[in-house]
């Protein structure tokens, strides 16, 4: 069973001197955060290095056995899926065929849309119209009372960045 998780209720800051100590205190936690996801991090890399030729047998093995299943399976899909059916059940598990949706595949793309321009094809071509944002936030007044524009001004954001002294470790 999981551990409830404790929330720390807020304390505001009384003083400078309070808020100096709690920055100090927040770089602190920051960098101690740092070093333990810093261990977990080696720790999982050390597994994965540890497992890795492990990993790589069963990854073989798992393709050569999807392999080997699938030629058997298409050598014998019509015994399989009599009656259009695109589902085998193997009492161990089942094999199935889906097609594929069509899809387009794309390469040099301006070239295309050239091409497709040349040769009157312009349906085939997607212009996208989209609200100028940047004009908007240059001339706010002329699109004033505008049903659905908001201009959002004087939001401010509060953020704490603790100090940090770069002792010339590592470059």
């Amino acid at each position: 069973m999981a551990k409830a998780k404790k929330t720390a209720v807020p304390h505001a800051c009384q003083s400078k001197e309070e808020a100096m100590d709690a920055i100090r205190a927040l770089g602190d936690t920051q960098r101690e955060l740092t070093r333990l996801e810093t261990v977990v991090n080696d720790e999982i890399a050390a597994i994965v290095a540890r497992e890795k030729d492990r990993i790589d047998a069963l990854k073989e093995r798992i393709e050569t056995l999807t392999t080997s299943i699938h030629w058997w399976c298409e050598a014998n899909r019509a015994t399989l899926c009599v009656g259009g059916v695109k589902t085998a059940n193997l009492i161990t598990g089942e094999v199935w065929w889906r097609q594929r949706p069509p899809s387009v595949s794309l390469r040099a793309v301006d070239k295309v849309i050239d091409t497709l321009k040349r040769l009157g094809l312009d349906r085939f071509i997607r212009t996208k119209e989209e609200v100028n944002k940047e004009a908007i936030l240059a001339e706010p007044k002329a699109v004033a009372g505008v049903a659905g524009i908001s201009v959002v001004q004087g939001v401010e954001d509060f953020n704490v960045q603790p100090f940090e002294v770069d002792a010339g470790g590592s470059q």
